[in-house]
């Protein structure tokens, strides 16, 4: 029954009707998912050395324990947003006389089969091959491994159970915060709290019964609740929500703009899609982190550039790269009525502007390492809003790809173009070779200058630009709306 079941998925891989359509799409993020896997063993097979002249005075197996927590978690976090339920079309076997049990488990069996599992086999098999040729115990380090797969598993599952829950996603952001906060300040070292244990399935070999089990008991937890949810007019039965009622009369004040914000804005909240783009812009706060920390980029003014960029345009570039086709579902309707577009382009770049003074304010805590990082960040920031926001709103009237809202966020390519990628040359590339040719021919403060100046010009020139934004849509309405149409595309 299980080899029929990959049968008749295989099939309806194939005859979908958007396969043809998306096939590059698919090819792409193949190739980006073979390139991760490949780094990633190449990462295993070069640890062990790695360690060694890094912590030449510790044991490369305990090292490994040390940051085990941190892959855990972080792997975690990845699957929230990643990862889907392998799923089938059920409505037909369940009118067959095909027991429930079945069809659970293969969905159950077949989630092992996912992508996600192999991160961890990819880069621990090649590290253990070496330690192994480097005299570890073979027993110990062979069931050390097995017990790195169990918990990858227990992952898996374990991301079924949670995945729908805002609160588990909350838990598992406060403890990657807590457990990054308490080791860099010094307050509690994490990672020796918890490298005996992961240790211990390498010093204990019969320790691995203990993720085994674990493992036994999210299987068993997922099987419950899958089978007793499957049921005909259960898989039959659409999804109802609650409509909430919010008037957001304050948008008002922005005159023929507000209905146009209100619709943006209840578009963002009540869709996971769109909602997700905020939970990522505000968490990419902290990305300077990264870099701020480290004292190779102290001095590297072009690298400060980027990240200005990056965390002030970022909700401009995850939100702004495809309008319009946030309201793809919609949008013939809306080019139908007497709605000028001239007004609902200018609501987005209001609502990109909002955000790019929102994320720069955030910002403002990085004067901890110093002052011109604030220098920097003003100036990117002023660049965002000047230049960036007529430039994405222009690169949008390309887009006549479809996106369902009610989608899941992460893994999916609804929408993406090569529109999605060229536009990133001129909204990031740009502004960091600008900066990067005054600074090396100039001066530091000469590039700041110059970015600060085209962010000014490009906003006392507001209004020709979104007039040519505007007269760009208008020649491109038709192309869109054609496009929308396409559910599949």
């Amino acid at each position: 029954m299980f080899r029929r079941f990959i049968w008749l998925q295989w099939r309806s891989f194939f005859r979908s009707a958007s396969f043809g359509k998306s096939l590059g799409i698919k090819i792409f993020m193949a190739f980006m998912g073979l390139y991760l896997l490949a780094s990633l063993g190449f990462l295993g097979g070069a640890l062990y050395f790695i360690l060694r002249k890094v912590v030449p005075t510790q044991s490369p197996m305990w090292v490994v324990s040390q940051f085990l927590v941190y892959w855990v978690l972080a792997e975690l976090f990845i699957r929230y947003f990643m990862q889907k339920l392998p799923v089938v079309d059920i409505k037909p076997l369940l009118i067959n006389n095909i027991s429930k049990s079945k069809i659970v488990n293969y969905i159950l069996g077949r989630s092992i089969f996912s992508g996600f599992n192999l991160l961890a086999l990819v880069t621990f098999v090649p590290f253990s091959i070496v330690v192994l040729t480097k005299g570890y115990p073979a027993t110990n380090v062979l069931l050390w491994l097995a017990s790195l797969f169990l918990i990858t598993l227990c992952s898996n599952f374990l991301n079924f159970l949670i995945n729908k829950s805002d609160i588990a996603f909350g838990i598992l952001l406060t403890l990657l915060l807590s457990f990054w906060g308490l080791e860099y300040f010094g307050i509690l070292s994490i990672r020796d709290l918890f490298a005996p244990i992961f240790h211990g399935l390498y010093a204990y070999p019969f320790a691995f019964v203990v993720p085994l089990l674990l493992l036994i008991l999210l299987y068993f937890l997922n099987f419950r609740f899958l089978k007793g949810v499957l049921f005909l007019d259960g898989a039959l039965k659409g999804k109802v929500k609650a409509a909430r009622a919010t008037e957001l009369t304050w948008t008002k004040r922005f005159g023929e703009m507000a209905p146009f914000l209100q619709l943006d804005l209840k578009l963002i909240w009540r869709n996971k899609r769109t909602k997700t783009q905020v939970w990522i812009s505000l968490l990419f706060v902290f990305y300077g982190l990264i870099f701020y920390t480290q004292e190779v980029y102290a001095n590297m003014p072009v690298m400060h550039v980027f990240l200005g960029i990056f965390m002030t345009g970022i909700f401009l570039a995850n939100f702004g790269q495809f309008i319009p086709a946030w309201d793809s579902a919609y949008y013939s309707m809306m080019m139908s009525q007497n709605i000028p577009l001239r007004k609902y382009l200018e609501s987005k770049a209001l609502l990109i502007t909002v955000s790019v003074v929102v994320m720069f304010l955030l910002t403002i805590p990085y004067v901890y390492f110093g002052w011109k990082i604030v220098l920097v960040n003003i100036a990117c920031a002023v660049y965002n809003l000047g230049i960036n926001i007529p430039v994405i709103l222009y690169f949008g009237s390309f887009n006549k790809k479809r996106i369902e809202l009610d989608q899941s966020p992460f893994g999916n390519m609804q929408g993406t173009s090569a529109v999605q990628f060229l536009i990133m040359l001129p909204v990031l590339g740009l502004p960091i070779l600008l900066f990067t040719v005054f600074y090396y021919l100039v001066s530091f403060e000469a590039a700041l200058t110059i970015l600060i100046a085209l962010g000014i010009l490009g906003y006392a020139f507001k209004n020709t630009l979104l007039n040519i934004v505007t007269e760009q849509y208008a020649t491109k309405k038709h192309v869109m709306l054609e496009g929308f149409k396409q559910k599949n595309g």
